[in-house]
């Protein structure tokens, strides 16, 4: 007689198994939670509940912004079945609050391998909280069956060593890697969001599956962005040339070469806004000075106001420090794309957003180097502007060409599909099961 099911009742779950393909995703928060990434995990499930499969994702009770219980423990949404687990309020605003939350859920998200009634054919997990990885070698040991798929949406520990809190050879770092590297082979997908991503993983040489899927916009118009005039002038009266930065502003941003950019354009009837909040916001406004009149600050926008915002720009600027290139990818981007409207992106050229601007002609690379064509290039944008309608026609072909949310939703689905086509021998499940010498579960391929 199998034991009682601590966790739920999966008996509509189970029902499904044989009539489609069964997915659980683990990620800390899920809608209606706003925080980007659990739109996006969110519409992921979805997107695979309509195409057909059976889906059911484990998150947090908490929500993201103020930690608050504020969820029911079962819910559905969209077609996706969630079951909300239980976590004490630790702060995930501080360093030591993620640590434990991330303790906490990856223990709780383990615990389900040991449930006999919980057998997905594909296990997929994020990156939130961080070192969710760490789920999958106890999942491989004890369902092996089980394919298990990761997504990547920034990379730990190298996040933390850009961000000066941790030592890149100290000795906690360097065991942290080598349990990821048992963590990252029990994978048999795993999916990064940019090229230079997809560079940084391969130093833990995983032998499973690899694949690049970008994450989408949050809101997909039908058409590029009609300008929203009075959002315009309240933002910038009589501009040339509007240029906004619109979203997070945390360590991972850089502002130097963006402010550099505005001050030598101020003639050029050039402004520049601010729409932002986190943790340097106030480190940007100081490093705006008195003279600096074409740049200003306005609040942040609501989510329900989010595409008038950023309707009102000409061109999204985006940013990010050269030391995090690889742990991150700015989803505002992808944002700025799908409204129509070219990046300035103060980056390194390595970045995955530099390598898709040169490839796909969306906007510029801001670098010292770069700073003098850049301004020229604006210049001449202001001087036609048919050639900035036709500029914002072919940014949002692109991004309907290449990001869309159908676009990256069917290719988690032939990804997930391909996985269930090639079965596991017998042979590779008992080599999966083996302890390594230092009792770490590991995948020998």
């Amino acid at each position: 007689m199998n034991p009682p099911n601590m966790f739920e009742d999966t008996s509509q779950f189970a029902e499904a198994r044989n009539h489609a393909p069964r997915a659980v995703i683990f990620y800390h928060y899920l809608p209606p939670d706003e925080v980007v990434s659990a739109i996006l995990f969110g519409e992921l499930a979805a997107g695979l509940s309509e195409r057909g499969w059976s889906v059911r994702a484990y998150a947090s009770n908490r929500a993201f912004r103020d930690g608050s219980p504020g969820y029911p423990p079962r819910d559905i949404w969209m077609g996706v079945k969630i079951r909300r687990l239980w976590r004490p309020a630790f702060k995930q605003s501080s360093f030591l609050g993620r640590i434990l939350n991330s303790l906490w859920m990856v223990t709780r998200w383990s615990a389900l391998a040991f449930d006999p009634l919980v057998n997905p054919d594909v296990l997929i997990m994020g990156t939130d909280p961080i070192l969710s990885v760490f789920v999958a070698p106890i999942w491989r040991r004890f369902k092996p069956h089980t394919r298990i798929a990761h997504w990547c949406f920034d990379l730990y520990p190298e996040a933390a060593i850009a961000d000066g809190l941790l030592k890149s050879r100290s000795r906690f770092v360097l065991l942290l890697r080598r349990l990821l590297k048992k963590a990252y082979g029990a994978c048999d997908l795993i999916v990064d969001i940019g090229s230079c991503m997809h560079e940084r993983l391969q130093i833990y040489g995983a032998p499973g599956r690899v694949a690049t899927i970008a994450p989408w916009a949050l809101e997909q118009p039908a058409a590029p962005a009609l300008m929203h005039n009075p959002e315009r002038e309240a933002i910038f009266p009589n501009a040339g040339l509007a240029l906004m930065y619109s979203g997070s502003f945390g360590r991972a941003h850089s502002f130097d070469h963006i402010l550099l950019l505005a001050r030598r354009m101020l003639a050029d009837n050039v402004r520049l806004a601010f729409s932002v909040n986190g943790n340097c916001e106030q480190e940007l406004r100081h490093a705006v000075l008195p003279e600096d009149v074409n740049i200003k600050f306005v609040p942040f926008a609501e989510p329900e106001k989010l595409s008038t915002r950023l309707s009102a720009a000409d061109v999204h600027v985006v940013s990010l420090r050269e030391e995090w290139t690889g742990t991150v990818v700015p989803s505002k981007f992808f944002g700025a794309l799908a409204v129509g409207r070219p990046v300035l992106f103060a980056g390194s050229p390595e970045s995955a957003l530099a390598r898709w601007i040169e490839e796909h002609k969306v906007g510029w690379v801001l670098t010292p180097d770069t700073i003098g064509s850049v301004v020229d290039e604006l210049r001449k944008l202001i001087a036609d502007p048919e050639a900035k309608q036709r500029l914002n026609h072919h940014c949002f072909r692109v991004y309907c060409e290449n990001f869309a949310r159908q676009i990256g939703i069917d290719r988690w689905d032939a990804e997930l599909q391909e996985l269930l086509q090639r079965p596991r021998s017998a042979s590779e499940s008992s080599q999966e099961s083996d302890l390594s010498p230092d009792g770490v579960y590991s995948l020998k391929e």
